[in-house]
């Protein structure tokens, strides 16, 4: 019996190192095929140093806004690049300019698009149905393919889609079209920074200003309606 007994764990103890090997192997591949994935994937075409500046610029951003309005106004923050887009609801146009200003005065601020709308603050029920609709706009663009979903921002107040990110053109349109889809969007906004394939294909869009003359030219195209009826406007970037 005791013969039996030590051979029946020393049968137990292999099978469970051979299950344990087994399972160590599979989480590996696992954790390797994730990787792989990830670094094809999740690529956002702003250098580290412009993402760890951006998220500043909101901090800062934001703190100024409550310092300026404390609760007398709604603004939100989001930048990308450097550029930073003001949305949210304000008292009057004086304080729709006070907010540009200090926006503007935030460290590495290189441009402010103030979409500051002027009058109450958005009832808590049109901001829930926004917040809603920007994450429909975000899964959707996720499966879309050949839409760089992980170096764009997105935001909606009022039904208006504002979508920010470096892009070609094509990418641009393909995002407009799956945004202007999406059920209660009224209109989508571009504040989109235009590359080239060139540009692209080569990384340079991620410490140059070669795209900036293209970026102007895109950037100043007239707004334009897609089959959806959904009107897209370019912001100047």
């Amino acid at each position: 019996m005791t013969t039996r007994f030590a051979f029946l764990r020393l049968f137990f103890a292999l099978l469970l190192g051979t299950v344990s090997i087994s399972l160590t192997g599979c989480g590996a591949l696992v954790v390797g095929g994730t990787a792989a994935t990830t670094a094809k994937v999740a690529t956002d075409r702003r250098t580290a140093g412009e993402q760890v500046e951006d998220q500043a610029i909101e901090l800062k951003t934001a703190a100024e806004m409550r310092v300026l309005f404390d609760d007398t106004a709604r603004v939100n923050a989001m930048a990308y690049a450097g550029h930073v887009l003001l949305t949210g609801d304000v008292p009057n146009d004086k304080a729709k300019q006070q907010a540009e200003e200090a926006a503007q005065q935030v460290e590495k601020v290189q441009k402010v698009h103030n979409q500051l709308r002027v009058g109450d603050k958005t009832p808590i029920s049109v901001r829930s149905q926004d917040t809603w609709i920007t994450s429909k706009v975000r899964s959707s663009l996720i499966n879309t393919k050949e839409v760089p979903t992980r170096t764009m921002k997105i935001t909606t107040e009022r039904g208006v889609v504002y979508l920010m990110g470096r892009v070609t053109e094509d990418e641009a349109k393909r995002s407009t079209i799956v945004a202007s889809s999406i059920s209660g969007v009224n209109k989508v906004v571009r504040a989109f920074e235009i590359i080239t394939e060139e540009d692209l294909q080569s990384g340079r869009y991620s410490s140059s200003e070669s795209s900036t003359e293209d970026n102007a030219k895109s950037s100043n195209a007239a707004s334009d309606e897609d089959d959806s009826g959904v009107e897209s406007i370019p912001l100047e970037i």
